[in-house]
């Protein structure tokens, strides 16, 4: 069964740092498009960093660039984020998902995917 499991999650302080990774079984990740959404509560679930299956270019939501980085270890096959100067607004459940045939900046809209992680919560406060 496909499977995606999230970790890393946690509460930060403004200014911290995070870790997560979405960890991967059966899935060979380095063919498919591997994408992070975080929902807020009341807010729609956004696209925060992807990287596309066409040729693994990257791709960030305006409110993250120069502070979140995507990177993928195949041989982990593993995805993680690096998440550096958080904010408040940076508060919510986090998600990975993966699908194959994403190309480009579509890496980076939901409804692109059909396999999902469970999540884990990010919550950044003083």
């Amino acid at each position: 069964q496909e499977q995606l499991v999230e970790s890393g999650g946690g509460l930060v302080q403004p200014g911290g740092s995070l870790r997560l990774s979405c960890a991967a079984s059966v899935f060979t990740l380095d063919y498919y498009a591997i994408g992070w959404f975080r929902q807020a509560p009341g807010k729609e679930r956004e696209g925060v960093s992807c990287i596309s299956s066409s040729d693994g270019s990257t791709y960030y939501a305006d409110s993250v660039k120069g502070r979140f980085t995507i990177s993928r270890d195949n041989a982990e096959n593993t995805v993680y984020l690096q998440m550096n100067s958080l904010k408040p607004e940076d508060t919510a459940v986090y998600y990975c998902a993966t699908d194959q045939w994403v190309e480009g900046g579509r890496c980076l809209l939901s409804y692109e995917y059909d396999y999902w992680g469970q999540g884990t919560q990010v919550t950044v406060s003083s």
